[in-house]
């Protein structure tokens, strides 16, 4: 497996800084690294480097909850208030009835992108949550729809805190990273100096991110752990023994993987790759006829792909620092998974080559974090993107670009951007923009 070449060669190819690859197959460990970690620095990209692993945080945090549940201390299906009384949001009903399996599998309802900064103490979790009582809109009625929910994953943070007596980073120590023996992976900004950490590049010209780590109070759902590729193996190896990490020590109890891949809410499916479902705290794929689960995660410049083949036995993890991430991934990812479990990746969607009919939508469609304006043009739509609130603070800048009928309620951008073509699907006759998260009409 030439793994060196062929991420030198797609990292030149497609503008990227550096990256990482780390696979798992037939029993052994093949890494590969490339480019430098920080433009500004030139420090060279190493196979141990640790990049930021965003969201691929959320399977950690739902490992956790799935102990307290092996222990009889929670029930997946009983409301979160049961163990989190100060749990709220603006819909007095929502907040009282919204269950630990609905935060799991992002069908709490409620607005997910909640990047407040409440400080770097131990209590900033807790502080997101109170904030969340009076500034949390309910999207859509808890389990009717999915709809990617951090803020979710930040209360599952609280209450597996408040459960075990401790921070989420406590315990997420105790409990998975010192029984798996991680070794590369910090869970604070100031522990990165321990390692050799990646930082987000932005834009053609390789520009670092103006934002070095998002506030604390998202950790669990992602904002601040990073990790080196070869410890996303090491958790994936883990659930492919069933609990077991490599030494023998139970992390997870006997089932727990097996419980986390059942399908808990169908997922519009946007494209042939997209998963169809969301398990609890994996995304379900099904690629060439055989099931994959995995997690994709990212920060303002940082980009991580985890994939999990459970009947081949092979775990792939990358890691990507800036340009176009998407591009790289579709030159290393599927030639990669090819020839470890013989699996062909489905492409991602492209326009299509004859025009489809499909009716008008436009609108204004509004998340915390984002504006859409979409207007009718030529047989499609312009989309335009117009950052709100934290996502000014991240740098974004407001994008327009065009759209095509790609069939039923989806529509593809005509350009790429960021190496893939973007695709967004209009539910419920136009009432929610679901790019992954169902953004309501205003």
């Amino acid at each position: 497996m030439d793994l060196q070449a062929r991420l030198d060669e797609a990292a030149r190819r497609h503008g990227v800084p550096g990256a990482v690859i780390a696979v798992s197959a037939g029993g052994e460990l093949f890494e590969a690294a490339t480019g430098v970690v920080n433009r500004n620095t030139g420090v060279e990209a190493t196979p141990d480097s640790v990049f930021q692993i965003g969201s691929v945080t959320k399977t950690w945090t739902a490992s956790l909850v799935l102990q307290l549940v092996a222990e009889g201390r929670v029930e997946l299906d009983v409301p979160v208030r049961r163990y989190l009384p100060e749990f709220g949001v603006i819909d007095r009903a929502a907040s009282e009835t919204v269950t630990v399996r609905q935060l799991l599998s992002h069908t709490g309802g409620f607005d997910g992108d909640l990047f407040e900064d409440t400080g770097r103490g131990d209590d900033a979790v807790g502080k997101l949550v109170a904030w969340m009582r009076t500034n949390a809109r309910q999207v859509h009625p808890p389990g009717e729809l999915h709809s990617y929910c951090n803020a979710g994953y930040c209360v599952l943070g609280a209450m597996i805190a408040r459960l075990r007596g401790g921070t989420w980073e406590s315990v997420l120590r105790e409990r998975m990273i010192e029984p798996l023996g991680v070794t590369q992976m910090a869970l604070y900004g100031e522990e990165t100096a321990m390692f050799r950490a990646a930082v987000g590049h932005l834009g053609d010209g390789w520009k670092v991110a103006p934002l070095s780590q998002l506030p604390r109070a998202n950790a669990p759902a992602g904002s601040t752990p990073a990790a080196a590729p070869r410890e996303l193996v090491r958790l994936g190896r883990m659930f492919l023994a069933d609990g077991l990490a490599e030494d023998g020590t139970r992390v997870l109890p006997s089932g727990t993987f097996a419980a986390m891949r059942e399908p808990q809410v169908a997922t519009p499916v946007l494209s042939g790759r997209s998963n169809h479902h969301w398990g609890l705290g994996f995304m379900l794929f099904t690629w060439d006829g055989t099931d994959v689960v995995g997690h994709d995660g990212g920060t303002p410049g940082q980009t991580t792909y985890w994939r999990i083949v459970p009947g081949r036995d092979v775990v792939i993890a990358l890691s990507v620092n800036g340009g176009a991430a998407d591009a790289l991934f579709d030159d290393v990812f599927p030639a990669v998974l090819a020839e470890t479990t013989g699996l062909r990746m489905p492409p991602g969607a492209v326009p299509p080559v004859e025009p489809i009919d499909a009716p008008a939508v436009t609108g204004t469609f509004e998340s915390p974090v984002e504006r859409y304006e979409v207007t009718g043009i030529d047989g499609g739509l312009t989309i335009t993107t117009i950052p709100r609130g934290a996502a000014i603070r991240f740098g974004e800048q407001p994008a327009s670009a065009r759209f095509v009928p790609l069939g039923g309620d989806r529509f593809v951008s005509v350009e790429p951007a960021g190496g893939a073509h973007t695709v967004v699907a209009f539910l419920r006759n136009g009432q929610y923009l679901y790019n992954g998260r169902a953004i309501p009409r205003i």
